[in-house]
């Protein structure tokens, strides 16, 4: 059987379809949860029918993992825009790098957390591992750059602090401990992050408190 060729520009019409997708389902389960949004919920706020909506994904679950693909990509392109970038001071880099961070984190709400734990565990343990991996390159990278700078201690190896990093994110970025503590994402995120770096940094850097 002879495969018809698409034409070039059909692509693009695709590629849109798929993003806009994407781009509400993400809004939705990061606001929602994973549980409560349905497929049904989608197609009618994308005003297209469910048969499109599957045809680009063939499920909810397919449709959440290429949404965290996406995310990560961006989270990624971001970090290595700022830490890339060529910047001398690194002081103002991790304050970029730190803002970026917290605004990637907004969007992100408990009720998304908890069900991506319950109703897709091995992605939950993915978002970890990919977690983890972009605190340790990203601040690994900085915390050494800035011992050099003479903003972060010289007494404190800086695997270990990145090690207190991700145990301090591992034991309280999860749903259960930020519901005890009252925390959303982005205030435990940045409550983790202010606490181990105030502890790293050199005392001519650190805030006044």
């Amino acid at each position: 059987m002879r495969h018809r060729k698409v034409p070039a520009k059909e692509l693009p019409v695709e590629n849109s379809v798929r993003q806009r997708i994407l781009a509400e389902a993400r809004r939705h389960f990061f606001a929602h949860g994973f549980r409560s949004v349905t497929m049904d919920d989608l197609a009618e706020e994308l005003g297209m029918s469910k048969k499109t909506l599957y045809a680009c994904f063939p499920s909810k679950t397919a449709l959440l993992e290429a949404v965290l693909r996406e995310r990560f990509r961006s989270v990624d392109a971001d970090l290595d825009q700022i830490t890339s970038g060529g910047s001398s001071d690194c002081l103002t880099t991790l304050h970029q790098l730190l803002a970026c961070v917290q605004r990637h984190m907004e969007e992100i709400q408990p009720p998304f957390v908890r069900d991506i734990r319950r109703e897709a565990p091995d992605l939950f343990e993915v978002v970890e591992s990919r977690r983890r991996d972009v605190i340790q390159r990203h601040f690994g990278q900085l915390f050494l750059k800035g011992r050099r700078a003479g903003i972060i201690r010289q007494d404190i190896p800086a695997k270990l602090a990145i090690e207190i990093l991700l145990g301090a994110v591992q034991a309280i970025m999860n749903p259960p401990k930020m519901a005890e503590l009252g925390l959303t994402p982005k205030t435990g995120f940045s409550a983790i992050i202010r606490v181990i770096l105030e502890g790293v940094m050199t005392k001519k850097v650190r805030p006044n408190r």
